[in-house]
């Protein structure tokens, strides 16, 4: 027998069914996000891959740190850090400092091309998510903001800068 797609649910969905709505909804916007991220990047630096970029964006929000505290931040071990921050140095993209008071800290700091990095792909990445936010219904919007930073804020994600030019002291 042939479903009515027309006919409505007979119950309505348990708390499960909308929390794994919401859940759904949001891994398919992040697949656009990520989308996204991969164009920008892709058009500032073809070398670069998404896990360097975050590293380069964890640095430029949150400074300077040791290759723990970043791993830890990136979640990944620090052998895999240590060689995505090689690539970085190789890159022009990262330094290694070496610590004032104690020789043996050795923090990881964003160069002024990692910062410019960041810059152009997340300028990029403004005006392509500026386009698909214009797409969407005017009253499907005023939501969205106040969903996003709870949504960023649960995940500890520091907000972005309202203007990038800023970091480059424009």
């Amino acid at each position: 027998m042939p479903h009515d797609r027309a006919q409505p649910p007979a119950t309505d969905p348990s708390p499960l069914s909308a929390e794994e709505d919401l859940v759904t909804a949001v891994l398919t916007a992040s697949r656009v996000l990520v989308a996204i991220s991969a164009r920008s990047l892709g058009e500032v630096e073809e070398s670069l891959t998404l896990p360097q970029f975050r590293m380069l964006v964890v640095l430029q929000s949150r400074g300077a740190m040791s290759l723990s505290r970043l791993a830890e931040f990136l979640a990944v071990n620090p052998s895999t850090a240590m060689r995505m921050i090689e690539r970085l140095v190789a890159a022009g993209m990262v330094v290694r400092e070496t610590g004032l008071q104690d020789r043996r800290e050795v923090r990881i700091v964003l160069t002024e091309e990692g910062v410019r990095t960041v810059v152009d792909a997340t300028d990029r990445r403004r005006a392509e998510i500026a386009q698909v936010v214009a797409a969407m219904p005017p009253e499907q919007r005023s939501g969205l903001v106040a969903a996003l930073r709870a949504f960023a804020e649960a995940g500890s994600e520091p907000a972005a800068p309202l203007r990038q030019l800023d970091l480059l002291g424009w």
